[in-house]
């Protein structure tokens, strides 16, 4: 199951799916490496004007295909409206570094450490993974302090990435701080807060089967089924004019009131991104503010951030709650801090204890399955949580976005990347024992 930023990336992504499918008779050629597609050697947007074949533009099929996704994931208000998600005026809270000499030996010695790949034998360096997943950028923090910090392809210290799917772990967050405030009751039914779901599926749903997306609905995300409900969404989302035919719902709300039922609620999870946008509805009607408001005045504003961010919206300027945000890569950072630091941040708290715990705490993981790489896993407010042995949890998002928190070894990851494929199982096999070693070599140095 996936998401993507709009209908523009969803149809393209079904491209790039398409063309990288095996096919009889045919054989497949290995993508190019991520030195190979760095967008600087590729030549993309480069010059004034670009030459003709180095420009990426509309249509979709061009903009989110690989290789020019690794320069798109960087500039995607260039190709679709966007909602500020403000950092406010005031100044920005430095994140602390280790001092420059001690940051260039930590960054050696890290760069080198080895790891096994999950289903492999042969031993794996942290940077040679780092090229394995088309990292474009990636921070770690322990005990607070930046311990290393790298730039590739589309990415440098002030830019911003798309971070797709991570944006559903935003918003479970401020859903989530909301249910702690007592400010949202998670046992109601979405028709007692949102009456005009009418008959929708989700009407009898309850606000934490949204949150967990444990409901009972209908919604294929399969790419290659033309009929496929994906598509019909991706329809009613566009920010682009309707065609004079189009008959169909109009942005993400109306979809949400025309959805069948698929199952029984609270009997599975299922990953379907309509319930990242029913709960951005739910927050908004509750709060009276937008999720990008909400973002701005609870977290972005209070935290520190050095940039603002940005969120897609459809064509009725309602954000898109399940993939829209791009952030820059510290304010990531400062988002993964203050769930380890369960609501605190450069000495005060932005929401309760009880958020970070209740989502450490995970889901049900016997309701938790298709997820190969995740084994004995769960999912909670919108974050992925891996029932390991060091109770990490994550945000994540197609083509390798995470925030990655380890409350044992106080360690926080975030990795922006531009992996040629979505399916972050893909990739899963050199990231997630990559930063398992990462912990244990930090702990091992306390």
């Amino acid at each position: 199951m996936l998401s993507s930023i709009s209908r523009l990336a969803f149809a393209s992504t079904l491209a790039l799916t398409a063309a990288l499918l095996p096919t009889a008779g045919v054989a497949q050629q290995a993508p190019l490496s991520a030195q190979e597609s760095d967008p600087r050697v590729m030549g993309w947007m480069q010059g004034f004007p670009p030459p003709a074949d180095k420009i990426i533009t509309q249509p979709d099929s061009v903009y989110f295909s690989f290789p020019r996704l690794r320069w798109s994931v960087c500039h995607l208000r260039e190709f679709l409206p966007t909602e500020e998600i403000s950092r406010g005026t005031g100044a920005p809270v430095p994140l602390p570094y280790l001092s420059p000499s001690a940051f260039a030996d930590e960054r050696a010695t890290i760069d080198a450490l080895t790891f096994t790949p999950i289903g492999g034998s042969a031993p794996m360096t942290w940077e040679q993974s780092l090229y394995a997943n088309y990292t474009d950028g990636i921070l770690v923090l322990h005990k607070g302090k930046v311990v290393y910090e790298r730039y590739f392809g589309c990415l440098d210290e002030g830019g911003k990435h798309a971070a797709m799917s991570m944006t559903k772990s935003v918003t479970g967050l401020l859903a989530q701080i909301l249910v702690a405030e007592g400010k949202l009751d998670e046992t109601r039914r979405v028709r007692d807060i949102i009456p005009e779901i009418g008959n929708s599926a989700f009407a009898s749903a309850t606000i934490r089967q949204v949150m967990d997306m444990t409901t009972g609905v209908k919604y294929s995300e399969n790419y290659s089924d033309p009929n496929a409900d994906i598509w019909l969404y991706s329809k009613a989302a566009s920010p682009l004019p309707k065609p004079e035919d189009y008959t169909g719902p109009d942005g993400y709300w109306e979809y949400l009131q025309q959805v069948a039922p698929e199952g029984r609620h609270g009997d599975a999870f299922h990953y379907k991104t309509i319930n990242s946008d029913m709960l951005g509805w739910i927050i908004s009607r509750v709060t009276g503010k937008s999720v990008t408001e909400l973002a701005s005045e609870r977290l972005w504003q209070r935290m520190g951030a050095e940039q603002d961010a940005y969120q897609t919206v459809d064509g009725k300027g309602v954000p898109f709650a399940g993939g829209g945000i791009s952030a820059g890569l510290r304010d990531l950072g400062r988002l993964g801090l203050l769930m380890l630091n369960k609501g605190e941040i450069n000495g005060e708290r932005l929401f309760p204890a009880a958020v970070s715990e209740r989502i450490a705490k995970g889901g049900d993981p016997a309701k938790f399955s298709g997820f190969p790489t995740i084994p004995g896993g769960s999912y909670t407010s919108q974050w992925w949580v891996f029932h390991n042995k060091h109770g990490a949890y994550a945000a994540r998002g197609v083509h390798g976005q995470t925030i990655y928190v380890d409350p044992t070894a106080e360690m926080v990851l975030v990795r922006f990347a531009s992996f040629p494929t979505a399916q972050n199982g893909r990739i899963d096999p050199t990231s997630l024992p990559a930063y398992q070693a990462l912990a244990e070599y930090l702990m091992a140095k306390d």
